[in-house]
């Protein structure tokens, strides 16, 4: 994305690349509507509401000259956003609301592993993939994130296809505790992004420990972004991702619009 600006002009040369199509935003975020696929919970646990709608006024006796809703959701819905002390082990390490703005707009590279999610829907990332995907395309980016291409976000349409459930609980792709401890404690990113309902696999209530990407990653201060779409048509390296999570005090997460930057020629 360098070639596009100007040195002496960082802001302006964006903002050139901007209007002229030199730079392209693409939309990572998936559509949030009350059919948006919403995490099955034991039932020991409350539910996550789905998204609702509540219509206030619609140019009527309610309010003639305007339109406006309520809104009714859980924080975890739809492409949103986990803050530390989403999990136990980041309860001290700060809310949605405490994310500094600089690490919302940070430097992002893809991993694909699409084919093998196809061919495996508990397909799990390993730290053996990303030292090979180092040596290929160089180190991850410092204070940025990792997006996880899987495929999964072509089943976000329904509920039942994108759980992927069956009497063993849901089978989706995700990391493996290694992978999930080595991103938290020795890579230097901000973030994992991913396409799934979650962070973590669908299985991942039977590792050690439980959930690790949220176990890991939220204990170490970082971040996690779900149900992402888009992310074939973003390149290898090379992109700026926009996060963009709701400001709620004492919030543990958000529904996010999730936006990428990407240098003309460089969206797939």
């Amino acid at each position: 994305m360098s070639s596009t600006l100007s040195a002496e002009d960082p802001l302006g040369g964006l903002a050139s690349a901007l209007a002229s199509g030199g730079i392209e935003v693409v939309d990572l975020t998936a559509l949030l509507s009350p059919s948006t696929p919403v995490l099955d919970l034991p039932p020991d646990m409350a539910p996550i509401p789905h998204f609702e709608l509540e219509e206030l006024a619609r140019y009527d006796e309610r309010g003639r000259t305007s339109y406006q809703n309520g809104i009714h959701t859980g924080e975890h819905v739809g492409t949103h956003f986990d803050a530390p002390c989403h999990w136990v082990t980041g309860a001290d390490k700060g809310d949605v609301a405490d994310v500094p703005v600089r690490r919302l707009v940070a430097p992002a590279v893809v991993i694909d592993k699409s084919a093998e999610c196809a061919a495996d829907p508990d397909f799990l990332l390993t730290v053996e993939h990303l030292q090979e995907w180092q040596r290929d395309h160089g180190p991850l980016p410092a204070g940025g994130w990792l997006l996880y291409r899987t495929g999964w976000a072509a089943r976000s349409h329904d509920q039942h296809l994108f759980l992927n459930a069956d009497d063993s609980g849901p089978h989706t792709p995700g990391i493996t505790a290694e992978c999930a401890r080595w991103l938290a404690d020795e890579s230097p990113i901000a973030g994992l992004g991913v396409e799934t309902v979650g962070t973590d696999a669908g299985q991942a209530f039977t590792f050690t420990p439980q959930f690790p990407a949220h176990h890991h990653l939220l204990g170490a201060g970082k971040y996690g972004v779900t149900q992402l779409q888009n992310l074939d048509r973003l390149p290898v390296t090379g992109t700026v991702l926009i996060v963009a999570p709701l400001r709620i005090a004492g919030g543990s997460g958000s529904p996010a619009r999730v936006l990428a930057l990407v240098e003309k020629g460089g969206v797939r």
